[in-house]
């Protein structure tokens, strides 16, 4: 049978001061404030790629983002909504599911409403910031060339058909070197999207070293913890040192602002569900669930298996998600289930925007203001 990095790489192609206290309960940061309507001035997200809760917090090649998890707030059952990675992207923007785009092909597009609509109708502002992007507004499938360290696949904002048309729109997606100065003039945007390149996200898959990218080559780990895993790891945890460092020294950090770190989805090495072939398919929050299996776990969205070779629940595995922020609370974890939607849902409720696709179904997606709460 071959490797879970192996199939990983198959389905690849096509937050700090240490507190005291006792942590903060979910259940005690509810008892002091109702969660409906935090204000908060700015947003970050910072996505990285195919790796587990399990695999990361608490991990020796991790101990900045292990820092941020226990010093701030984290969601300890947060999942991917699928696999592999774009269609995570695409959810986490607009709140569905393409079922016939369930891949990583790099030209795929969606014509589908999205939260840059969203925060321009209502007057925000906003900029997507992409490491080794080498132009404002590209919309080339990889970069440098053919060697993707850039990958639009992880850039949701240029696969949307009504951005990639619109060169006001374009000129906001940027070269992640234009964050510091961007974060620090008279007009930082109010939502900013991060998207590490694929050595720096724990990705990898770059076997071949990149002129002024020390981080490269970056090779797939075959294993967790082997020397390649352990080395992605190493290389996500001191992007995010630098991308936070960034932001909470920059003028832009402001107010209840708050950084949203989280993986895509899970590396296939969670509890298996129902075969050894993924092996995290766990999650929750109107996540898929494919043909007629009886028993789908509640949260799931029973969708037709077609020709699709599995038969059950679909959704994206286990997760690690932190939330830093100015005000909100310290040393805080909770339980309550999310996934990408529940992102998006966070953004759309405390900004309001109003609901996308399934962020609007409140029964099985949750907001997570609980986080930021001060």
């Amino acid at each position: 049978m071959p490797s879970r990095r192996t199939i990983l790489r198959w389905l690849s192609l096509g937050a700090i001061v240490a507190l005291t206290a006792v942590p903060m309960t979910a259940a005690s940061a509810h008892s002091s404030s109702s969660g409906e309507h935090a204000a908060v001035q700015r947003i970050f997200v910072i996505m990285l790629e195919n790796h587990s809760k399990s695999t990361v917090i608490g991990d020796v090649n991790a101990p900045f983002i292990t820092s941020l998890a226990n010093d701030y707030a984290e969601a300890t059952n947060y999942y991917g909504v699928t696999h592999p990675s774009q269609p995570n992207y695409v959810a986490a923007i607009t709140g569905q599911l393409d079922l016939d785009q369930m891949n990583d092909t790099f030209t795929n597009h969606f014509a589908l409403p999205n939260l840059v609509d969203q925060l321009e109708a209502k007057g925000k502002t906003w900029g997507a910031y992409m490491d080794t992007m080498p132009t404002a507004g590209y919309t080339g499938f990889t970069a440098p060339g053919s060697v993707a360290l850039y990958t639009n696949k992880h850039n949701p904002f240029v696969l949307m058909d009504d951005i990639s048309s619109n060169p006001d729109r374009l000129a906001n997606i940027k070269p992640y070197t234009d964050l510091a100065s961007d974060l620090n003039s008279s007009n930082a945007p109010d939502f900013v999207w991060i998207s590490p390149n694929q050595c720096n996200d724990m990705h990898g898959g770059v076997y071949v070293a990149v002129e002024g990218h020390p981080e490269t080559p970056c090779p797939y780990g075959s294993t967790v913890d082997d020397a390649n895993d352990a080395a992605l790891k190493q290389k996500a945890d001191a992007f995010v040192e630098s991308a936070v460092d960034t932001i909470r020294s920059s003028k832009a950090w402001t107010g209840n602002s708050a950084i949203f770190i989280m993986t895509d989805e899970a590396d296939f090495d969670g509890s298996a569900t129902d075969t050894d072939l993924w092996a995290d398919v766990r999650g929750c929050c109107d996540s898929p669930g494919y043909g007629s299996a009886p028993g789908l776990p509640e949260g799931y969205v029973l969708i037709d298996n077609g020709s699709h070779p599995w038969s059950g629940p679909f959704g994206g595995g286990l997760i690690p998600a932190i939330v830093v922020t100015t005000h909100g609370p310290r040393g805080l974890k909770d339980d309550t289930p999310y996934n990408h939607y529940s992102l998006l849902r966070t953004i759309e409720q405390v900004w309001g925007l109003g609901y996308l696709g399934y962020a609007a179904d409140s029964e099985n997606v949750s907001s997570m203001t609980t986080l930021l709460q001060h």
